[in-house]
């Protein structure tokens, strides 16, 4: 048996042992720690030494970007110079990170006398704020000892405390303030909006040849106001084609709300300049320029690292001076036939002539007329070439004759009778007379809807009986959309424009309803929509992508146009799918109605080039008193067509909404739309002679 020594002993030999384990523990963790630590300094120091230099410059160099750079310019297809940038005088201020509120109210009364200044745009919390600047122990005095101790137990914050102060200042404080104070207030205002480092637009606007020599010639001592020539969008045609060419944002502006986020998840700075609307918007991408670089430096000064570079040009497939004719026979014609009667609706007109073997749109405009305080005012309306669907009558039959030939219904010279048909409980519905017997070729040169109606009917499968019901399947809707949609009618034809409308497409599929879609009274169809269908007729069945822009060139420093980046191809969308026999029956179809004795397309394009087209009537429905409620009965017309019919140079399209009154006090049927196409085409031929 142990004594009680030896147990002690032994103990005390057990109690060593452990230390000494924990101390070699710690001692090889502290090694170890010591090795891990020296590998990751190697490591730092010379395996990675770059990638960390890099950071540290990243950390130390902050980089910023100056101002939106010039943009691209845009010409039209014969290389005449539409939209250019304009250089403009503007004065800048730079904060510095160690100036003082002291020092900068000093700065502000200094430079103020010498700017033209708004002070109708001072908001009175600025005035305001600018009172605080200069009366920060005034300002410290409107808050209680209560609400500074809830400051420092945080259930009040800075921003609160700032506006108890501005809420209590009183129009006794602000009346020590007259026009001189108001202007430096501003100024004040302006100095200091935005972030700190950032470049602030103090004037941009009319900035006179002496505050830009005063600013200019004072540069050294004025503490961070400078100037510099910015840009600003000049067209040289004026307002011709001017819509579609789109806008870009102001400096003041920078990116619209309703644009934000679409331009933000691109990269781009909530204060860029950029396009919000048609070809400005549309190709951005390639219009925007390079801004230049910008290295943060000490006393938040700005030291240029990149140049910054203008964007790229575009050319467009328009011709500047056929779209000015376009512009001006339409606000013409509108005039003229506003003094004729029945036209009390009609309000409006539109044109787009496009190549059809290409897609490229030559010319594109719409015209409004309407009455204000009285005075008589052209609006353009150019963007409702692409968003204003009309119901367009017989253009369509070209399509519609088409579904026979392919369903088998008809065939190629097939007679019909053309007579009024009843449907039970309908109005009867007949031709624009009793045309008698005819056939297919007769069928479009007259404009007949029996020929159309018997067609639709038997797709339909239809028994027709006078004054019976009429049975069809609802699937003739589907066939008849299908081969529409073919040409481009009912769907988005692909034109490079931020939108574009599908027009209405009719739900009912009551058996009147087929007819009526069969002879173009049922869906809408936009202008640009029946440009890319006749087109499609006139090239031979191919749906071309309807196109604005026709190059890139590369930016230049000086007025030459930069080499050719790019050529814009013609896109292919469809071939309709039919038999080559059965289209070149509708283009025949389509030349007797302008060139044959008895087609009703006379007069619409001059014989001596050889046009092809097709008419259209049709009854549309207007909101009158703007309830929105549709509530009167009009006549729309259209017109379609293209010229040579043997080898197409061009395609035209002519639409007038609502042009006449049926229920005028004569017969008397405005022919606006047959003047304008006569007056355009042989324009268009002018420019471009057909042989």
């Amino acid at each position: 048996m142990k004594s009680k020594s030896q147990s002690t002993l032994i103990a005390k030999n057990k109690e060593a042992e452990q230390s000494s384990r924990r101390f070699l523990f710690l001692t090889i963790l502290v090694v170890g720690l010591f090795l891990i630590l020296f590998f990751r300094l190697y490591d730092m120091i010379y395996i990675q030494r770059e990638v960390y230099q890099k950071k540290l410059d990243q950390i130390a160099h902050v980089i910023v970007e100056g101002n939106s750079a010039p943009r691209g310019r845009i010409y039209d297809r014969n290389y005449n110079l539409l939209v250019d940038n304009k250089g403009m005088k503007t004065i800048y201020y730079q904060k510095d990170k160690d100036r003082t509120t002291e020092e900068e109210l000093e700065l502000a009364y200094q430079v103020s006398p010498h700017l033209t200044l708004d002070t109708s745009k001072l908001a009175l919390r600025n005035l305001k704020e600018f009172w605080l600047a200069e009366h920060p122990k005034e300002g410290n005095a409107k808050i209680s000892e209560e609400e500074w101790r809830k400051l420092e137990e945080r259930r009040l914050s800075e921003s609160d405390i700032e506006n108890l102060k501005i809420d209590r200042i009183t129009e006794e404080d602000l009346s020590i303030y007259q026009e001189e104070e108001r202007k430096t207030a501003y100024l004040y205002y302006l100095m200091n909006r935005g972030f700190s480092y950032d470049e602030k637009i103090i004037k941009s606007d009319s900035v006179s040849e002496e505050e830009y020599a005063y600013v200019a010639e004072h540069n050294s001592s004025l503490g961070g106001f400078h100037v510099k020539l910015d840009w600003e969008r000049i067209y040289l045609y004026g307002d011709t084609f001017r819509t579609i060419l789109g806008t870009v944002s102001n400096q003041n502006q920078g990116i619209p709300e309703e644009l934000v986020d679409m331009y933000l998840k691109k990269g781009y700075s909530l204060n860029d300049r950029v396009g919000i609307s048609y070809l400005e918007q549309q190709y951005e991408e390639l219009l925007r320029g390079k801004k230049a670089k910008y290295q943060v430096v000490n006393r938040y000064k700005l030291q240029l690292v990149e140049e910054e570079e203008r964007g790229q040009d575009l050319v467009l497939t328009i011709d500047i001076h056929l779209q000015q004719a376009v512009e001006e026979i339409l606000k013409e014609e509108i005039a003229m036939a506003k003094l004729t009667p029945n036209t009390e609706f009609y309000n409006r007109s539109f044109v787009v002539i496009q190549d059809p073997n290409t897609g490229e749109i030559l010319a594109m405009s719409g015209k409004q007329l309407l009455t204000k305080n009285g005075q008589k005012e052209f609006y353009d309306y150019t963007p409702g070439v692409v968003t204003s669907p009309m119901t367009v009558g017989s253009v369509v039959k070209g399509a519609s004759i088409l579904v026979g030939y392919n369903t088998g219904v008809i065939q190629i010279g097939e007679y019909q009778q053309d007579e009024c048909i009843k449907i039970l409980s309908t109005p009867i519905k007949c031709s624009w007379k009793t045309l008698g017997r005819i056939n297919d070729i007769q069928a479009l040169a007259l404009s007949s809807n029996i020929y159309q109606f018997k067609i639709a009917m038997k797709v339909g499968g239809a028994v027709y009986q006078y004054n019976q019901p009429l049975k069809i399947n609802p699937e003739a809707f589907t066939i008849y959309r299908n081969t529409y949609q073919q040409f481009g009618l009912g769907v988005k034809t692909g034109i490079d424009l931020p939108l574009e409308s599908l027009g209405y497409k009719g739900t009912s599929t009551l058996p009147g309803h087929l007819l009526d879609f069969s002879m173009g009274q049922y869906d809408t169809y936009t202008p640009i929509q029946l440009s890319q269908y006749v087109s499609t007729i006139a090239n031979g069945g191919s749906r071309l992508q309807p196109h604005l822009l026709k190059e890139i060139h590369a930016a230049t420093e000086g007025s030459a146009l930069g080499d050719l980046l790019e050529q814009v191809q013609p896109v292919e969308l469809n071939k309709i799918d039919t038999e080559e026999r059965f289209l070149n029956r509708v283009k025949e179809g389509f030349h007797a109605v302008t060139m044959a004795s008895y087609g009703i397309g006379h007069n619409y394009i001059d014989n001596r080039y050889d046009p092809s087209g097709k008419t259209g009537t049709s009854e549309s429905f207007m909101d009158q008193d703007g309830d929105g409620i549709i509530d009167t009965e009009t006549i729309s017309t259209a017109f379609v067509g293209y010229a040579p019919s043997e080898n197409p140079k061009m395609s035209i399209v002519v639409m007038s909404p609502d042009v006449n009154n049926p229920n005028g006090r004569s017969s008397y049927s405005s022919m606006v739309t047959r003047t304008i196409t006569k007056r355009v085409s042989d324009k268009y031929f002018e420019l471009y002679p057909p042989f």
